[in-house]
């Protein structure tokens, strides 16, 4: 088969001022086996304008091409090539295309995914066509811009129930018919078959369906009525802030098994990946950020649905608006209240941290050329730093008025295509304000701020502030004036005295009065940029941040805090220090798991050294890897013991699972899974166990006899990438053979399976034993990513990266390979941000 070539813009522009096209009739058949399905597809288009012979292609990517037939004539199917078929000699007017074709299953998470679920037996299958991958289910001319009408008839075995994007019903002859979409782009066709356990219910005369495996239907049947309450305030809300009502038949939610992403937002069938059905105790941050991705995707009925992209460089358009209304709907409409500080730790981080990278972009790029390129996009900027650009843009702009312009903008285009100029026409017309101005600055424009506060003392006491402003963005702030206090036997408090509204850049410095203890610049979040202390707020944020009063505030100084240890300015080990002395104070769930995260995972994986220098070597800093696992330990031990009555049972969780994860000795857990139960609770589920035993793998203390019995208690999907993940995870050298041998040498591995071995293989207790496989992920992992795909190049980039092999000759290797290496796009991205992030370690390291 010949290798999927990607479309370039100037192709689908040609192409979109040729064709116009009306119908896909698609013709899907599930019941040919394990390997392959049937693809019929009919597609009515025409030609525009006086053409007397223009020649076009439609993708394909079959197994096998039976026939295609234009305007009744027969097609060579030899000419198919890099996944085109040319249409030639088209005249001007209407014409028919006719496709047969046998396509292949995907085990990847792309085109069509089917999954056998291990504890029961019972087959799935579902598409996931985003960017380009419509082609490997059906004939289309796919891009975002050719939007037509789909009639779908799906026949499936017997028992199974078929989803689609339209209401789909039972035919005499035991096929299923959808009913036909509205005007939708071709990735965003949707099928999902198989014998799902459905919970029905309906909303403002809608029919509302949540969907999952039979296996998992216990669980979905607990959380149904708040995922239902979820979904009907979210629905609610937006058509409080939206003139244009829903606009399909129908709304289902259905779970997945290994989905690549979080969710996609199909329109009336949203696929999610099914860890959202939870078979383990969660903590509440869990379940407001399962209720965010509901919001986001419904969001997208709207924004990305109704109104698509007209081209892969505008997918800001989709996801950053999807990201903001997601969190803001989910703040105002439901009980989860603090999203923002959840997004301020950990989705804004992430942002950050890609806006650093040699391999940033604007949030709305300029040059996208091609769909490989545009996959690379969907990364934190065009989610994270758009959303807080949103943000920014609401807080100087006024609801009001930004969603006055919002509803412009679906009227103008409602079942269409728009760009950034449509977007911003549509905000300036709400608007006195110099919306276009503010889009070149804030969304044309790379990398971040740093805003630094500076003082100036009067002889009279006090003082005035100018905020130092490093980058070109105008920002509107909020400046938080602190005051210390003392908290009832509970150390030093903070009090708000005064939040200042500022403009940046400032056109005279602001008078503050008596000096502040804390000065915090962004208090509120409101907008993206980095934020520095002087050195005063710096004491008092070492000495009582816990005392803050408010979450989101917290996050911004946690969040101030990170960003200097990731530039050097603050020793790794000071920030294990402030997390000891302070997150056992802390109350926000989403505070403590997001510094415990990167606490764990940067500072003592990545940032110190396995072991503290030599007197007379240079030390990197004042603690080495086992100090801080041992002060994490700590830590965690001071959470469990502060929640022994039961009162927070979210933050107990977040303190267990960190514990399992930290521990340097294997005895405390090792009796936990041997007793079924941690002390005071809780009891250990499925997750947890799992766990455990993966630590007690990288610990050397259980052995294959250990992981096979627990896989017999638990031989569902999770538990079967619970115990792939641990025999990886193994200290020995013929299992870390197998493990490697499974990723790169064979192509079995389901993306999960794949993700899963990945996540055990590498251990920074385990470097020595790992150490020539260091050198092999330059020539195996660029082999895989172009044997398998997108995905799997994603997941060998992300997961199988030798993240922990910290030191000159892993960064000297991986640049040579950037340079030498045929790689492919998504493989050239991730180990270009991995070796950013280990330059960035070692740099750390010599603070």
């Amino acid at each position: 088969m010949s290798p999927m070539s990607v479309l370039t813009r100037d192709e689908a522009q040609t192409r979109a001022r040729l064709l116009d096209v009306h119908r896909y009739e698609i013709a899907l058949d599930l019941t040919r086996g394990d390997e392959t399905f049937d693809s019929r597809t009919v597609i009515r288009f025409s030609v525009g304008g006086d053409q007397k012979a223009a020649d076009t292609f439609v993708e394909l990517k079959p197994a096998e091409l039976r026939s295609a037939t234009l305007d009744g004539h027969p097609l060579d199917p030899e000419t198919l090539a890099e996944n085109r078929l040319p249409l030639n000699g088209l005249t001007a007017g209407e014409h028919e295309l006719r496709i047969d074709a046998s396509m292949r299953y995907s085990r990847t998470g792309e085109g069509m995914h089917r999954f056998t679920d291990p504890t029961d037996g019972e087959t799935y299958v579902y598409t996931q066509l985003f960017m380009d991958d419509v082609q490997r289910v059906f004939a289309a001319f796919d891009q975002p811009d050719l939007k037509a009408v789909f009639d779908l008839t799906v026949r499936a075995p017997e028992g199974w129930s078929v989803l689609a994007n339209g209401i789909t019903t039972r035919q005499d002859d035991g096929t299923w018919r959808a009913a036909a979409t509205p005007l939708i782009s071709t990735y965003l066709v949707a099928v999902a078959a198989g014998p799902w356990h459905s919970v029905h219910t309906e909303h403002r005369g809608l029919p509302f369906g949540i969907h999952c495996r039979r296996s998992l239907a216990p669980h979905l049947d607990t959380d149904a009525d708040e995922l239902f309450e979820i979904t009907r305030q979210c629905f609610d809300r937006y058509h409080e802030k939206f003139d244009e009502p829903y606009p399909f038949d129908s709304y289902d939610q259905a779970f997945v098994p290994e989905f690549n992403a979080g969710a996609m937002e199909n329109p009336g069938l949203v696929t999610f990946r099914d860890e959202f059905v939870y078979r383990s105790a969660v903590t509440d941050t869990q379940r407001q950020t399962r209720a965010m991705v509901v919001a986001h995707e419904m969001a997208h009925m709207w924004f990305g649905d109704l109104v698509t992209l007209r081209w892969w460089d505008d997918i800001w358009l989709n996801e950053s608006f999807a990201e903001y209304m997601g969190y803001q709907t989910l703040t105002e409409a439901t009980r989860f209240t603090d999203t923002w500080t959840d997004f301020g730790v950990t989705r804004k981080a992430w942002g950050y941290d890609a806006d650093q990278r040699p391999s940033t972009h604007p949030v709305a790029p300029e040059a996208v050329d091609d769909t490989a390129s545009a996959l690379l996009n969907f990364d934190g900027i065009s989610y994270a730093k758009g959303a807080s650009a949103l943000r920014q843009l609401v807080a100087w702009l006024g609801e009001k008025d930004f969603l006055a312009g919002i509803n412009n903008h679906f009227a103008r285009h409602r079942f269409g295509n728009a760009t950034l100029a449509d977007f911003i026409d549509s905000l300036a017309d709400a608007t006195d304000r110099d919306v276009h101005a503010w889009a070149d600055a804030w969304l044309r424009t790379t990398g971040v701020d740093t805003l630094t506060p500076h003082l100036t003392r009067s002889d009279d006491g006090t003082c005035s502030l100018t905020v130092g402003h490093d980058g070109s963005r105008p920002h509107h702030i909020a400046v938080g004036l602190y005051d210390q206090t003392v908290r009832d036997g509970d150390g030093d408090g903070l009090a708000l005295r005064e939040r200042l509204a500022l403009d940046i850049p400032q056109t005279a410095p602001q008078p503050l009065g008596k000096r502040p203890a804390l000065i915090l610049v962004n208090d509120g979040d409101l907008t993206y940029a980095k934020v520095r202390f002087d050195s005063e707020s710096f004491e008092t944020v070492r000495d009582a941040l816990s005392g803050l009063p408010d979450p989101l505030t917290r996050a911004v100084v946690w969040n101030a805090l990170r960003d200097a240890v990731r530039d050097g300015d603050l020793p790794a080990g000071a920030y294990l220090e402030t997390a000891r002395a302070h997150l056992p104070h802390e109350t926000d769930l989403a505070l403590v798991e997001g510094v415990l995260a990167f606490a764990a995972g940067h500072v003592t994986d990545r940032y110190l050294p396995a072991s503290t220098p030599a007197p007379g070597e240079h030390a990197g800093t004042v603690l080495d890897r086992a100090a801080a696992l041992a002060t994490l330990s700590a830590l965690c031990r001071d959470l469990i013991r502060r929640t022994e009555d039961g009162s927070h049972s979210g933050l107990r969780l977040i303190a267990v699972r960190h514990f399992i994860d930290s521990a340097a000795h294997p005895d405390t857990i090792a009796a936990w899974l041997a007793e079924g139960t941690v002390p005071g609770g809780p009891e250990l589920d499925p997750e947890l166990r799992w766990r455990i035993l993966a630590r007690l793998a990288v610990l050397g203390a259980v052995d294959e006899t250990a992981i096979a019995a627990e896989l017999a208690h638990d031989p569902s999907a999770t538990g079967r990438e619970g115990a792939a993940r641990c025999r990886a995870a193994l200290p020995d050298a013929d299992t870390k053979r197998r493990a490697w041998e499974a990723m790169f040498a064979t192509d079995e591995l389901s993306n999960y399976l794949f993700t899963a071995t990945a996540q055990g293989f590498w251990q920074p207790e385990q470097a020595d034993l790992v150490e020539e496989y260091v050198d092999r992920y330059w020539t195996d992992a660029p082999a895989v990513a172009a044997r398998r795909g997108p995905a799997i190049a994603t997941a060998a980039g992300r997961w199988a990266f030798p993240r922990f092999a910290v030191d000159a000759d892993t960064l000297r290797r991986g640049e040579q390979c950037l340079r030498e290496a045929d790689l492919v796009p998504a493989l050239h991205r991730k180990i270009a941000d991995e070796l950013d992030d280990l330059a960035r370690a070692l740099r750390i390291r010599e603070v």
